[in-house]
């Protein structure tokens, strides 16, 4: 059986992007690999042993094209309102929250953030099959 242990970004500024992953989410450098033309950062929480890997291509200047195929990343947490909060107040600009329901049954109530580089994150309360 598989299991998922990673997603990649590619990211403009290491320093502005482990700070971003480390205060929204508590994400912590886990492994840093650095290499004559990029370096490779692990990031991961005691949540779980998935992490986001930072892939910064030295000497690149100019923002990732994101295009239209890249969806979000997506957490889940204990209180959504709380994590809304502290968004705000760290200066995060997330998205209103918003309760998704199908057959009027709650499947999910969430928000969404951007990251440094545009990729979209979204937080979800731990509810149902979002745990």
């Amino acid at each position: 059986m598989a299991k998922c242990i990673h997603t990649m970004i590619r990211v403009l500024d290491e320093e502005r992007s482990v700070s971003f992953y480390e205060r929204a989410f508590g994400l912590k450098v886990a492994d840093r690999f650095d290499f004559d033309s990029f370096t490779l950062v692990y990031l991961r929480n005691a949540e779980a042993d998935f992490e986001v890997e930072l892939t910064i291509n030295k000497g690149r200047t100019e923002p990732y094209e994101l295009g239209d195929g890249y969806g979000h990343l997506a957490v889940a947490v204990d209180d959504l309102e709380a994590e809304h909060a502290r968004f705000r107040e760290a200066g995060f600009q997330p998205r209103d929250i918003v309760a998704f329901e199908r057959e009027g049954v709650l499947l999910a109530r969430f928000f969404f953030v951007a990251d440094p580089d545009g990729y979209k994150i979204e937080v979800l309360q731990k509810h149902g099959r979002y745990r």
